[in-house]
This record gives C-alpha cells, sequence and structure tokens, in this order.
C-alpha cells in the first residue's frame, strides 16, 4: 500500500517549494498553475485514506514508522483513526479553494502566497496524522510560520501587529504543552507514542496540571473565552484566504488537541474539570453571540461568530456521550465549511469596494443577485438552518446538552437565536433594501470563477446537511473506543 499520510504531507509541501522557485512576478501565471496542481494532487492522495478506510474499527490506519531519532526515541509515526481522517481530507479541500479563491486577487508576490498556503497545508495534515509527540510538535509549530507570513505580508494596513499577536498567543500557549509532552516522557520510561500515554497512571494532581498545559496550548488555537482577543485583528488584516484557513482550519486544531491529548491522556481531570471547560463554553456561545451583534466590520462579525459556533465544539467535548463528542465533530467540520463561505462572501465584496465595513453597503442585492443568493444560503447555514450543515452538529449538541440538564441545553440553543440574529442582521444591511450610494450601484455581480467556487462549497454545505450519515459512520468507532476509555476514569 502507498504511504498515503507521508504523500498528504509532502506533496503540498513539494509542490510548496516548486512554486517557490517561480518567484518573479512576470511568471504569476505559471506559479497559479503550479500551486493549483499541486493543491489539487495533495487533496487526491487523500482520498483513498477515505475509501479504504475500515468502518467499526478504532485502531489506527495507514500507520507509517520510521525512526527519526533513536537516542530519544523519536519516530516519524504516522496514523490515523475515524477522526483524524476527515480533517486530512477537510484541510487538504480547503487549500484547493484557497489557491482557486486567490487566482486573480493577489497579484504582488504570487508565488510566495501560493506557496506559503501549500506549505501550511502539509504541515496541518502532519499535525493531524502525527501519532508521535515530538512530530506532532514540529508539526504543530511549524504551522504558525506560513500564517504568520501570510497575515504580515498580505494582511490589511495593521497587519503586522496582527501577525505579532497571533504569533505570541498561540506559541505561548504551547510553550507549556512541550515541557507537558516532556514530562509524559519521562515518566513513560522514554516513548514519545501518543498512544501509549493513554495507559499511563497518573495521579490527579499530575493529570490537573497537565490539563493546564495542554488546555492552555489548545483553547488559544480554538480559540476559547477569554484568550480568544488574538482571532478577530488576525481575521480584520489577513487576506481572504487566510481568514478562510484561519477559520476552516487551524481552529479545529485546537478542537482536535481535545480529544487526541487532553481526554484520553487526562481522563481524571477532564471529569474533575469537566465544568470549568463547559461554563467557559456556554460563555463563548452566548456573551460572544451578543458581542457579534454590535460590530460593524463583516469580518469581525464573522470572526465572533467562529468563536462562539466553536464553543458548542468544547461543550459537546465535555459531555462525555457518543452524541456530544460526535456533534461537536461534526460542527468543526460543519463550521468549516460555512466559515470559509462566509469569509469568500467577504472577499468577493472587498474586492469590488475595498471596504468590509456593514455601513458602507446596502442593496447589493440589486446589482448582484446570483452572489446574493449564494450568501443567503450561506447565512442560513450560520443560523442552523435545518438542511444544512449548521443545523447537524449544534442539533447533535444540544440533544446530548438536554440529556445531562435541561438548563444546559436551554443555554446552549440560545446560539440558534443569536447566531440568526446577528447573521440575518447583516445580511439584511448589507444585500437588502435600495443600492445605498454609487459604488454600491457600480458592483458587477459574480465572474464565473467565482461562482463555481462558491457553488463548491454550497455542495459540501448541504451535502452534511442532508446525509451527514458518510461522516459520523466513520468516526463512530472511534469516538466510542475514546469515550470508553474516558469512562474509566475514577472521578
Amino acid at each position: 500500500m502507498l504511504p498515503y499520510l507521508s504523500l498528504a504531507i509532502w506533496v503540498p509541501i513539494v509542490a510548496g517549494l516548486l512554486v517557490l522557485a517561480v518567484n518573479r512576478d512576470q511568471d504569476a501565471a505559471a506559479a497559479r498553475w503550479l500551486a493549483l496542481v499541486g493543491a489539487v494532487a495533495g487533496f487526491a492522495v487523500t482520498i483513498p485514506l477515505y475509501l479504504n478506510f475500515t468502518l467499526g474499527t478504532a485502531e489506527m490506519q495507514f500507520v507509517e514508522n520510521v525512526e527519526w531519532i533513536p537516542r530519544f526515541n523519536v519516530n516519524y509515526l504516522l496514523g490515523v483513526d475515524g477522526i483524524s481522517v476527515l480533517f486530512v481530507l477537510l484541510n487538504s479541500f480547503i487549500t484547493v479553494l484557497v489557491v482557486w479563491a486567490g487566482w486573480v486577487v493577489i497579484e504582488k508576490r504570487v508565488a510566495q502566497y501560493m506557496a506559503a498556503f501549500l506549505i501550511m497545508s502539509g504541515l496541518i495534515n502532519g499535525v493531524f496524522a502525527a501519532l508521535d509527540g515530538v512530530l506532532f510538535y514540529v508539526f504543530f509549530e511549524g504551522m504558525l510560520i506560513p500564517m504568520y507570513l501570510i497575515i504580515g505580508i498580505w494582511g490589511g494596513p495593521n497587519r503586522v501587529y496582527a501577525a505579532i499577536k497571533f504569533f505570541l498567543y498561540t506559541f505561548l500557549g504551547s510553550v507549556l504543552m512541550l515541557v507537558a509532552l516532556i514530562y509524559l516522557y519521562w515518566v513513560s520510561g522514554g516513548s514519545f507514542s501518543i498512544l501509549e500515554w493513554y495507559q499511563l497512571p497518573l495521579s490527579l494532581k499530575t493529570q490537573v496540571l497537565l490539563f493546564v498545559a495542554f488546555f492552555l496550548a489548545f483553547a488559544v488555537k480554538v480559540p476559547m473565552w477569554p484568550v480568544h482577543t488574538w482571532l478577530p485583528d488576525a481575521h480584520t488584516e489577513a487576506p481572504t484566504g487566510g481568514s478562510v484557513v484561519l477559520a476552516a482550519i487551524t481552529l479545529k486544531v485546537g478542537g482536535y488537541g481535545f480529544v487526541r491529548f487532553v481526554l484520553p491522556i487526562l481522563p481524571d481531570a477532564s471529569h474533575y474539570l469537566a465544568g470549568f471547560v463547559i461554563t467557559l463554553s456556554l460563555i463563548a456561545i452566548v456573551y460572544i453571540g451578543f458581542v457579534a451583534l454590535v460590530e460593524a466590520d463583516m469580518k469581525r462579525l464573522i470572526a465572533y461568530s467562529s468563536i462562539s459556533h466553536m464553543g458548542f465544539v468544547t461543550l459537546g467535548f465535555y459531555l462525555f456521550s457518543e452524541m456530544g463528542v460526535e456533534g461537536g465533530l461534526v460542527q468543526m467540520i460543519s463550521h468549516a465549511f460555512v466559515s470559509a463561505a462566509l469569509f469568500l462572501c467577504v472577499g468577493v465584496l472587498y474586492d469590488r469596494m475595498h471596504t468590509r465595513l456593514i455601513g458602507d453597503y446596502g442593496g447589493v442585492v440589486n446589482t448582484m443577485p446570483k452572489f446574493a443568493a449564494f450568501a443567503m444560503l450561506f447565512a442560513m447555514a450560520n443560523s442552523g438552518l435545518p438542511g444544512t450543515s449548521g443545523f447537524v452538529g449544534e442539533f447533535m449538541v444540544v440533544l446530548a446538552s438536554i440529556k445531562v440538564n435541561f438548563w444546559l441545553g436551554f443555554l446552549a440553543a440560545m446560539i440558534m437565536i443569536l447566531g440568526a440574529a446577528y447573521t440575518l442582521w447583516m445580511y439584511k444591511r448589507v444585500w437588502y433594501g435600495a443600492v445605498a450610494n454609487a459604488r454600491v450601484a457600480a458592483l458587477t455581480d459574480l465572474s464565473r470563477r467565482e461562482f463555481w467556487l462558491l457553488a463548491t462549497v454550497v455542495a459540501a454545505i448541504l451535502a452534511l446537511g442532508i446525509y451527514p450519515k458518510p461522516f459520523t459512520d466513520v468516526m463512530h468507532a472511534s469516538v466510542a473506543d475514546l469515550l470508553a476509555h474516558v469512562s474509566k476514569s475514577k472521578i
């Protein structure tokens, strides 16, 4: 069998390095086509992971193991289960969209822009596939560099501030995780195998300390309240492609860290501190939803929406039920599609008007009817309309919450009201009404490239919303095994 996981990691990275060789602006067309070929090839090599995946087992599949640093027992150890395999596919799919979205928008340093996304795609696939602690940390930290450059070079007027804030928050959060990884290596007798760490008999006090270290690293990535303040700034200044990857993929690395590290390695601490995590999740769902209501910048509104929706993910994980965890995972995938779509829509408007302020728009439906139809569907998905992907994960988490406590489910359900409120309020002011000004009157509808780009995301949103079974079937055995392990907690 081919080493599909290595291909998923190294095909986009090598493609990115080849694109970098085309580093002159006069060769921009060649860089674009080479990047598109690399992105499509990177996605193509992940498809066999899904097609050849064996259902009904929680075992790691497509395992690759090569000695890397024998002296410290560090290995190039890769593998995916029913949880991580979906995120490898998701990341590679989003990379194709990002390259496609930046086709004509990026005019300077095209090769470097495209290469940054391809290299980051490979590194993120490494995060989802790594089963060695050091390998995971290398990929986890390495993915920061391309995103830092994307925000800092191709971002808005305050791009340097946003890039540094993004880097410092995420880097400082992961420093404590490195300490935790080294401690686990020491107590396990010299092993960096993540799966072996699942069996360590750690005391509750030790688990709580390790929980704090891992929690800070992954909570910043999600991001959870109150360590969320870097996200609106990063989104506001990032180019459209950067916002898409940031919302659709890098936030999911935080959620993935909880199910790969925190819950299985620290089951006692997870139960002991579940109320704390649930409280922070509910604050994110409700409070940040109200913050989004008063935002005047479309990108910042969608950024706050992301924080609110990701609160459902951590809430679902800490309900310790199959429906809750699977709902959280489905919500992660759904949010990737919906947030990507919304940021692409803002990018379409910004490319024409060069403003993200809601007050500068009005009556866009009169000049861009096709675009308005797409935007309406995405707004409905963000509001959790049944039939769209936005409904499935949230409904599962709310249902799981109600089974635990009615009022917990009631508070969680508030996001469906708040989500509809701030999303439709934005839609009304931007798209409905009379044409606001001459600049809106001069807008042209979607180009063929933009139409098919948004149509592709529509297909993904409706597919997950109407028939989520192909996704939940893959993750079911792994989720059940995770919960069986966590249920052994002595708390």
